[in-house]
């Protein structure tokens, strides 16, 4: 059994039509959750974790632009295409300055979409001469391979973690004996946000993909990887 059926993608879409017909499209590579506007995508784009997002740039309540800026000014570094029935030169300058990764333009091609993101969420392995990627770590009755984000249980289970998560992970893993607060953890992997629950919404997602005892927390002091058996 393989749980999840695809990369989190956040698509924030205000027209009513497109935006079901373009989450339908990419439902073959990704889990999309779709967001009518500038103030919904950004809070769903600070408290959960994404692989990609695809934001609109004429959008409600908070154009695309500023959305992408919100989101870059608060360190999330998740991969971002804007689409948008903008095509000036100009204004795709303004939207990859603002920290977009790509830019498509209406009417677009939906093969062409969906290969334009599954490259932007393409993991690679290290460059020849670097060494092999890191090896599988052990967690109870789970065995987490950071190179490939799954997690996989000794019943045959298997558990696909966002880049963010397995980063969190990973940290938490690397050190068992250490318990980590969460202004270090939110320092080293979360640079330029300025909120600790950030740390708190991505280990209740790890908790509820993998076990609630695979991370423990230490009240008063943060968190510390567990020994789920």
């Amino acid at each position: 059994m393989t749980t999840g059926e695809g990369l989190a993608l956040l698509l924030v879409e205000d027209d009513p039509v497109l935006g079901p017909l373009i989450a339908e499209l990419l439902e073959p590579d990704f889990t999309v959750r779709l967001a009518a506007n500038g103030q919904e995508g950004l809070h769903l784009g600070l408290t959960q974790p994404w692989d990609a997002m695809v934001i609109d740039r004429g959008l409600p309540v908070m154009d695309g632009i500023s959305l992408i800026t919100a989101l870059r000014a608060k360190g999330i570094g998740t991969p971002i295409l804007i689409l948008t029935a903008l095509g000036d030169t100009n204004e795709k300058v303004r939207g990859l300055d603002a920290g977009a990764n790509d830019y498509l333009t209406k009417p677009f091609d939906g093969g062409e979409l969906a290969a334009r993101l599954r490259a932007l969420t393409r993991s690679y392995g290290p460059p020849a001469g670097q060494g092999p990627p890191a090896g599988q770590v052990s967690l109870g009755t789970w065995e987490f391979h950071p190179a490939s984000r799954a997690v996989r249980s000794l019943y045959g289970d298997t558990v696909s973690l966002t880049a963010k998560e397995a980063e969190v992970l990973a940290a938490l893993a690397a050190e068992p004996d250490r318990v980590f607060t969460r202004d270090e953890l939110l320092a080293a992997h979360f640079q330029g946000t300025d909120q600790p629950g950030v740390i708190d919404t991505y280990v209740h997602h790890l908790r509820r993909k993998i076990d609630r005892t695979v991370i423990r927390t230490v009240h008063g002091v943060g968190y510390q990887i567990g020994n789920p058996s």
